[in-house]
C-alpha cells in the first residue's frame, strides 16, 4: 500500500461474475478531497469497479484500503457498519421509501449507522439543498429533481469520508447535468467528503482532475 494515506487505494483487484471471464482494474489511489471520475462506456466494469471500492461487492482477488482500513479483511457486520457511517451512496434512482416522509427517510439513515437521530441536523442540510419546505412531504409528491437532491442529503446526512455517485447524469440535459455536478461538488466540500463518481457522460470530464477512463484502461471488460 501506498504510505501517503489516500482515503482509497486498491491493489491487483479483479472480479468474476459466474460464468465471466476475470475483470482486471487497474491501481486506484485517491487523495483527500481529490474528486475523482471512473469514466467508461457501458460493459468497460466501471459500476463493478465502484462497487467494488464502495464495499457492495468482494472482490474476487485484491484489497481495497479506505482511509487505510482493508475493507474485505472486515466481518460482514463490520463492514455493514463501516459503510453506512463513512460512506454515502448516490444511484439514479433515489430509492426512498414511500411510506416516509423525506425528513423521516434521511432521519432512518441516521439511525441505520448507530448516529444520534438529529431533526435539526437534517433540517438544515434540506435547507442547503433547498429542499427544507419539503421535509413532511413523501417521495411521490416530489418531482425528479427533488428526489434526487433528497438522495443526496441522505448520502450527506453522516458526514461520510466518501461520497460516491453511479450515473447521476445519465437522464439529465446540459443544463441540468451542470446544476446536479455543481451540487455534489458544494456539498462534498462542505460535508468534508471525497467525491467519487462511475459514468458515461463524458459531458463531466473536464470538471475532473482525476479521471479513469476504463475505455483506454480496460477495454476488453465486460
Amino acid at each position: 500500500m501506498q504510505t501517503n494515506n489516500p482515503i482509497i487505494a486498491t491493489q491487483e483487484l479483479s472480479f468474476q461474475y459466474k460464468g465471466g471471464i476475470p475483470i482486471k482494474f487497474p491501481a486506484v489511489q485517491i487523495q483527500k478531497g481529490q474528486h475523482t471520475l471512473l469514466l467508461g462506456n457501458s460493459g468497460t466494469g466501471k459500476t463493478t469497479l465502484l462497487h467494488l471500492l464502495g464495499g457492495l461487492s468482494k472482490p474476487t482477488a485484491g484489497k481495497v484500503w479506505i482511509n487505510e482500513k482493508d475493507i474485505y479483511a472486515m466481518s460482514t457486520s463490520e463492514m455493514d457498519k463501516f459503510r453506512s457511517q463513512h460512506i454515502g451512496f448516490i444511484f439514479q434512482e433515489a430509492h426512498l421509501l414511500k411510506n416516509l416522509t423525506i425528513l423521516e427517510n434521511i432521519q432512518l439513515a441516521q439511525s441505520l449507522a448507530k448516529k444520534t437521530v438529529n431533526k435539526n441536523e437534517v433540517l438544515r442540510v434540506l435547507d442547503k439543498l433547498q429542499l427544507s419546505d419539503k421535509a413532511h412531504a413523501y417521495p411521490q409528491e416530489l418531482s425528479r429533481g427533488q428526489l434526487q437532491r433528497a438522495a443526496i442529503a441522505r448520502a450527506v446526512i453522516n458526514k461520510p469520508l466518501l461520497l460516491i455517485a453511479d450515473e447521476p447524469t445519465a437522464s439529465l440535459d446540459d443544463q441540468n447535468t451542470t446544476r446536479v455536478l455543481t451540487l455534489l461538488m458544494e456539498i462534498a466540500d462542505q460535508q468534508g467528503a471525497t467525491l467519487l463518481i462511475a459514468t458515461h457522460d463524458k459531458r463531466i470530464k473536464n470538471n475532473f482532475s482525476n479521471t479513469y477512463d476504463l475505455n483506454t484502461l480496460n477495454p476488453n471488460s465486460k
